[in-house]
């Protein structure tokens, strides 16, 4: 049965395609050496408009009489917040351009607003060398180092120095805890639970942040974050497996890039963590056989977070304790104890 792999790897070579959904221009050149957050691709993204009905806004009777009021031309470029029309009476009454851009259209009372949209940028993902061109498209960048997938992101990119705050794979990253001293570094810690944590680490600012877990009413807060957020485990109050744990700590203080990008089951990307290192490594598949000694990681409960050895792939189907039928493997634990866990529910770490 073939096997999702979550690597958590201290030494592998990591190639990454960095890529643009649509045509656009790539920036970098072949051997240049790029940081997370540099850019390596651009396109020009479609134009949106807006449509600002004035005459309804003013509680006008005729276009006729609303264009009069319109202070407007056509081809004016205007900025949010500028006046569009305004009543001279009294009892002042305004519009204001809702988005910045061109007016493209004034007819019926109505301005149309051909709003302003910033290129599309893909960054780098991870410090690396640029290997490759695909025209139009985007890059491949390569570097050697330790790499870590986690589970959940909120689509953010930002590299700095890795700050741990976890004494322990289980604690909890509270406000107490961040001060100035961690401006511009990557902290890491087991979980979060307090909105006001999200706050203050924007306030600092930090770079980005690796959590065990997060809980699950935080994840609004979280998507919103100027920075990146790398979750290991999952949602709730689970702590960072030992593998993970022990690679980081012993990374404390060298430079890492976080792509927080969101796991696409169906591309491939997962939210990871990059560790640049000056020593050659090779590939690591995304995908193997489950195997007897292999290092497995427990998906689900009661064991959900848990590592250990996978001991024997039980033969033909077991019958679980919920009466279902399944492909199921024997399973140590880090804690000695044997448990019979559906292979589907487990994941290999390497």
């Amino acid at each position: 049965m073939l096997a999702p792999v979550t690597h958590i790897i201290p030494l592998t070579k990591i190639r990454r395609a960095r890529l643009l959904p649509t045509k656009g221009r790539v920036v970098v050149q072949v051997g240049q050496i790029v940081g997370a957050s540099d850019v390596v691709a651009e396109a020009r993204q479609q134009n949106q408009h807006t449509l600002v009905d004035v005459q309804r806004a003013l509680s006008l009777a005729s276009a006729a009489e609303t264009r009069k009021l319109i202070d407007r031309k056509l081809g004016e470029r205007i900025q949010e917040g500028d006046v569009i029309a305004e009543t001279g009476k009294i009892f002042r009454r305004v519009v204001r351009a809702p988005v910045n851009g061109v007016i493209v259209m004034i007819s019926n009372g109505q301005v149309l607003i051909e709003a302003d949209r910033p290129p599309l940028r893909i960054k780098a993902g991870l410090e690396g060398e640029v290997i490759e061109i695909i025209p139009e498209q985007g890059v491949l960048v390569e570097t050697n180092g330790a790499l870590l997938q986690g589970v959940w992101g909120n689509g953010k990119i930002n590299q700095g120095l890795l700050v741990n705050l976890a004494n322990t794979p289980n604690e909890e990253l509270t406000p107490a805890k961040l001060d100035v001293s961690m401006r511009g570094s990557i902290v890491l810690s087991g979980w979060c639970s307090r909105p006001e944590t999200l706050d203050v680490a924007a306030q600092l600012p930090l770079r980005g942040l690796i959590l065990g877990s997060i809980m699950p009413e935080l994840i609004p807060a979280a998507e919103k974050a100027e920075f990146p957020i790398l979750v290991l485990e999952g949602f709730g109050q689970m702590a960072i497996n030992n593998i993970a744990y022990k690679l980081l700590t012993t990374n404390e203080q060298r430079s890492i890039a976080l792509n927080a990008t969101p796991w696409d089951a169906f591309s491939g990307a997962r939210p990871e963590a990059v560790i640049t290192l000056p020593a050659s490594a090779e590939n690591s598949p995304e995908i193997d056989v489950f195997t007897a000694g292999q290092t497995i990681r427990v998906l689900t409960p009661p064991y959900c977070g848990k590592t250990g050895i996978l001991s024997e792939i039980l033969p033909g189907l077991t019958t679980l304790d919920n009466g279902l039928r399944t492909r199921a493997a024997a399973v140590r634990l880090e804690n000695s104890q044997e448990v019979t866990i559906p292979l589907v529910n487990l994941d290999i770490l390497k």
